[in-house]
């Protein structure tokens, strides 16, 4: 079920007191300490099938984010997830007027946007029932940068924008498929690997997180395009984003693919590098 919009916009601190979870010891998003994180040989690279299929999505507005809702038949599995896990909808975290809104962050960073693809184990038929299970839920995380050209894969994605300003507005997309809006299969190997929870109300702990280390391009007015939505009560939709949890007794593991140390210092340095 979705929360109130209200309720998003009272903030993240006040939402364990109507939803007690949301104040649990395993909440997500959480800030990655590579040092800290432990490299485990089985996590190998998952497998996507119906990734590449193209079709007619929709596109929405749902009040504190933008929702693509998938069709059926796309599944992923492998990469020691507990079971094969069926798309259900894909949605995004950003902040506002060139801040920073990743939700997740890598040593202290924070990223511009965040995309979550969500997906449920096979047997379950909504994201209610799944939360019911501690490894009910699988969400694939991937980081956003701005870049100086435009990312033309996320062209109609972002074009669409402006018919969904308004909530519970939509729109219909033809010819998407994740396969376009996400890194090449060939760069997905590397990632990090957590156990952690919904990052809005209930906050429910059954999430198995997967996040990416290479990064999709956006220019910096594809970015700015998300900022002229409108949250109920038609304030601008920016900094939609719950702050890092504590990561408490949890551990962080990171993929056999991944130059995990060399390789986020070498991305932030050169997202602190000004641009020409």
């Amino acid at each position: 079920s979705q929360p109130s919009c209200h309720l998003l916009l009272t903030g993240p601190d006040a939402w364990k007191t109507v939803f007690p979870q949301c104040g649990g010891r395993s909440q997500s998003p959480v800030n990655i300490v590579t040092k800290k994180s432990v490299k485990d040989e089985r996590l190998t690279p998952l497998q996507y099938d119906g990734y590449q299929e193209a079709s007619e999505v929709l596109l929405k507005n749902n009040g504190h984010t933008v929702q693509l809702d998938l069709p059926p038949g796309i599944v992923i599995s492998g990469g020691q997830l507990a079971a094969n896990y069926k798309a259900l909808q894909l949605h995004l975290h950003w902040g506002k007027d060139g801040s920073p809104g990743s939700e997740h962050t890598i040593d202290g960073e924070q990223f511009p946007m965040e995309m979550h693809i969500v997906h449920i184990k096979e047997n379950y038929n909504s994201l209610s029932q799944a939360a019911e299970d501690p490894s009910g839920i699988a969400v694939l995380g991937f980081f956003f940068e701005e870049s100086a050209s435009e990312n033309k894969k996320y062209s109609s994605l972002v074009d669409a924008l402006k018919r969904i300003v308004r909530p519970s507005s939509n729109a219909t997309l033809p010819g998407i498929s994740l396969e376009m809006l996400i890194p090449p299969q060939s760069s997905l190997e590397k990632y990090f690997r957590y156990d952690g929870s919904l990052t809005t109300p209930g906050c429910a702990e059954a999430v198995i997180w997967t996040l990416f280390e290479s990064t999709i391009p956006l220019s910096g007015s594809q970015l700015s395009a998300f900022w002229q939505l409108q949250f109920p009560e038609g304030e601008e939709m920016v900094q939609n984003y719950r702050p890092v949890q504590p990561l408490n007794s949890r551990r962080v593991l990171y993929s056999k693919g991944s130059a995990v140390l060399v390789s986020w210092v070498l991305l932030v340095t050169s997202l602190l590098l000004p641009t020409v």
